[in-house]
């Protein structure tokens, strides 16, 4: 009985001083290996055929790179065995090729990215990218989306503008087919086919307006949605399902983008691009823009040649910052504070609650 109990008491013993050891090892934790940086798009897309030749080849990384790492040697190029001569550039996780002239017509291109690419933790890809894409003939890049007599409008919706005071807005509103008493919160007085308000810098137009203003505004709204029919029915995008539909902290450089499901934008967003240049975002869901954040524009591109085409409802969270021209199939939000640089052109409502809302 004795020895047993020596023995369990040993075997105590040995069990204490484990758990004091294990509480007491400050054994440093290892550190995570940084992954591995892959490309998530790229534009033109592989085997892409008819592009233009003024197309900005570009890239898009899953994580920050080094940008120091980004240039001609590492990011190139060609036509056949020669090298087309360019500037490259980079902003947020996208990199760029601007061919220093225009590319030729029916000619088979290369780009390539290496794996001197390395990303902000030092790590490279894991191997070099090349993929091939045929220039057009007379091929002149992304062409507008057409607004025809929407375009004289800000804001133009189908069944109501509600606003909650004070908002600032600069352009013309119309509404229509619904009538005059679907506008609220703007405290309008009414003259002849038109009616003015304290709160926006032109006029505001109504379907129950005198003679011309209704018919203007039928011309408009299936302007409007020929518009969206067109944005929406752009085949070939450059860029499918880009961040699966989160497009916040990315810098998009000009092209057709399609999302068939939901894009929001969590962070501050750059388009970036010349006077020129068209973008057209195709989205089958939402658009949901967060509080607070940013849409800023870069190198010359312009709010009007900025395309929203959102099957679903548009959200622009409190203070956020929008660029561009919004062609909703459903609704259209602005929540307090948020301003808009473009046009809310919505086949049912604008909701505005004490917005910046400024035309192109």
């Amino acid at each position: 009985m004795i020895k047993l109990k020596k023995i369990f008491t040993a075997v105590m013993l040995a069990a204490v001083v484990f758990v004091v050891g294990c509480e007491n090892d400050d054994s440093p934790t290892p550190t995570p290996t940084p992954p591995t940086p892959t490309i998530t798009a790229k534009s033109p897309s592989s085997n892409a055929t008819n592009v233009a030749l003024n197309k900005v080849i570009s890239v898009t990384f899953s994580e920050s790179m080094n940008p120091s790492t980004i240039n001609t040697t590492t990011f190139s190029l060609k036509q056949g065995n020669t090298t087309v001569l360019g500037t490259v550039g980079y902003s947020g996780t996208t990199a760029t090729f601007t061919p220093s002239v225009a590319l030729t017509a029916g000619m088979v291109y290369s780009a390539t990215i290496t794996t001197g690419v390395k990303s902000a933790a030092g790590i490279s890809l894991a191997v070099n990218n090349t993929w091939n894409f045929t220039t057009g003939i007379n091929a002149q890049g992304l062409s507008a989306v057409g607004l025809g007599g929407a375009g004289n409008y800000v804001i133009l919706a189908k069944t109501a503008i509600n606003n909650n005071p004070t908002s600032a807005i600069t352009g013309d509103l119309g509404l229509s087919p619904a009538a005059t008493s679907y506008i609220t919160g703007l405290s309008i007085t009414n003259a002849t086919g038109y009616a003015t308000s304290a709160q926006v810098t032109g006029k505001i137009y109504a379907a129950d307006m005198a003679s011309p203003t209704p018919i203007n505004l039928t011309t408009a709204v299936n302007n409007m949605i020929t518009a969206y029919n067109d944005a929406a029915g752009r085949p070939s995008p450059d860029f499918s399902e880009l961040g699966t539909g989160n497009i916040g902290g990315k810098t998009l450089t000009e092209g057709l983008y399609k999302w068939t499901n939901t894009v929001t934008a969590p962070t501050d967003v750059i388009i970036s691009g010349s006077s020129t240049d068209v973008w057209i975002f195709q989205i089958t869901g939402d658009l949901t823009v967060s509080s607070g954040v940013k849409i800023t524009l870069s190198g010359g591109a312009q709010a009007k040649n900025i395309f929203w085409q959102v099957a679903g409802t548009v959200s622009i969270g409190t203070t956020a910052q929008f660029k561009g021209v919004i062609l909703s199939k459903t609704g259209i939000t602005l929540a307090t504070g948020a301003s808009l640089t473009g046009r809310a052109l919505a086949q049912t409502a604008v909701i505005l609650d004490s917005n910046i809302v400024t035309k192109p």
